[in-house]
């Protein structure tokens, strides 16, 4: 995953109402939650909440399917994998350099 992209995931998640929705789609599993349910369960006005579903749809977070009349969320998990991923890639890298050089200074003296 490109910074840009990351950077782009991470500010549609940087509003709570949005995370709220996200974590709800998350829990759901692959199942996912029609709308209606995510808005009883998160309590959360029609307009709002779809403008805020719409900003995650955008960047690829969750995706959505028609079944009859029922528009259902589910949460992209592989987006959200390649996220964590990127995020935990570089996971104490400078720690591992930073001992490293200890290391080799104390070598040299």
């Amino acid at each position: 995953m490109k910074l840009d992209d990351a950077a782009t995931h991470l500010e549609a998640l940087g509003n709570p109402t949005r995370l709220k929705i996200y974590r709800a789609l998350i829990r759901a599993g692959g199942a996912g939650l029609a709308v209606g349910r995510l808005q009883e369960k998160l309590k959360i006005a029609p307009s709002t909440l779809s403008h805020h579903i719409k900003s995650l749809v955008v960047v690829g977070l969750v995706t959505q399917e028609r079944d009859a009349t029922t528009l259902i969320c589910h949460a992209n998990y592989q987006v959200m994998r390649e996220l964590l991923g990127f995020l935990a890639a570089e996971c104490c890298a400078e720690s591992a350099e930073t001992a490293e050089a200890k290391g080799s200074a104390k070598s040299a003296a």
